[in-house]
């Protein structure tokens, strides 16, 4: 890897998953300053990360021993515990370091991680999770809704790194943030799931569906999600932004948490019921959108 590193160890920033929303935070990150370092498969994987000006590191444990904070991007609580506790992993250093989880896990989980991490670094690396919202775009724009989860003074350090990326907030202890992606995730699953609904009924009376879409984003019926997917489906355009099968993964977490607080979520068991048939039907790694196919195809 390169020796080229100019800023204090604490303050150099480790990233691992460079995909979809891991790349662009990167170069967000890059753009406000911050002396990036990555790892990954491959080095051919992280060309768009190193063109950028991150630097290169051969493990987990290789990162960890240049940067004082760690962001992982990857898909779930697996990759994340086998980057952390593998051979070569990330606690395999015996530097300190603050890993900021922004994958969206179990609650449960992470803080069950949170405590075998201490207990593998006699305390010295901690976790915060820290889920996104906003898409591809908004991590390409900087502009994401970052749910933080942690201790006050581990999570101002998180926010301080996060800030380059969208809008970092602590919302309680560790394993918050994750329950707040949930809440999140029902949300956006309920809403894609009414206007794909809505939308093939206006179809098939006749109505325009551009339109309708674009009339009712100015009122009550607008939102964020509406906004981002109405050109998906009046083009029938189901090309992956935010996958549909991560929703199922999502809205288990919803569930677990709906229990765990003795809840009734009705919405929430008529979604999940939804997003389980788009994955069954086959177009779990489409988009978000695709349920109007799905909706359409019954």
């Amino acid at each position: 890897m390169s020796t080229e590193s100019k800023s204090p160890r604490a303050e150099r920033v480790g990233v691992i998953g460079l995909g979809n929303m891991g790349l662009p935070m990167t170069r967000n990150l890059l753009a406000a300053g911050r002396e990036v370092h990555v790892t990954g498969r491959s080095a051919v994987r992280a060309a768009g990360a190193i063109e950028a000006g991150a630097v290169w590191a051969d493990s987990p444990r290789e990162l960890v021993e240049q940067c004082g904070v760690i962001l992982l991007m990857v898909p779930d609580l697996p990759q994340v515990e086998e980057l952390l506790l593998a051979e070569n992993g990330i606690t395999s250093s015996g530097e300190d370091a603050l890993v900021i989880v922004g994958s969206s896990v179990s609650p449960s989980g992470i803080r069950e991680l949170d405590a075998r991490v201490r207990a593998a670094t006699a305390d010295r690396q901690q976790l915060v999770d820290a889920p996104v919202s906003g898409g591809t775009e908004g991590a390409a724009a900087g502009t994401l809704s970052i749910m933080v989860g942690g201790s006050a003074e581990q999570a101002e350090r998180a926010a301080a790194v996060l800030s380059a990326c969208g809008t970092p907030v602590h919302l309680g202890p560790l394993g918050a943030g994750d329950v707040a992606k949930a809440c999140n995730q029902l949300i956006v699953a309920a809403t894609m799931a009414a206007i794909s609904e809505a939308a093939v009924i206006a179809e098939r009376s006749g109505l325009d569906i551009d339109a309708l879409l674009q009339l009712l984003q100015g009122g009550y019926a607008g939102s964020r999600v509406l906004e981002s997917k109405r050109e998906r489906l009046v083009q029938r355009d189901y090309s992956p932004a935010g996958v549909a099968r991560f929703m199922v993964k999502d809205l288990a977490f919803a569930a677990a948490a709906a229990s765990d607080t003795a809840t009734s979520a009705p919405v929430l068991d008529a979604v999940r019921e939804v997003f389980d048939g788009v994955v069954a039907a086959g177009l779990g790694d489409e988009d978000l959108a695709v349920v109007h196919r799905f909706v359409d195809e019954q």
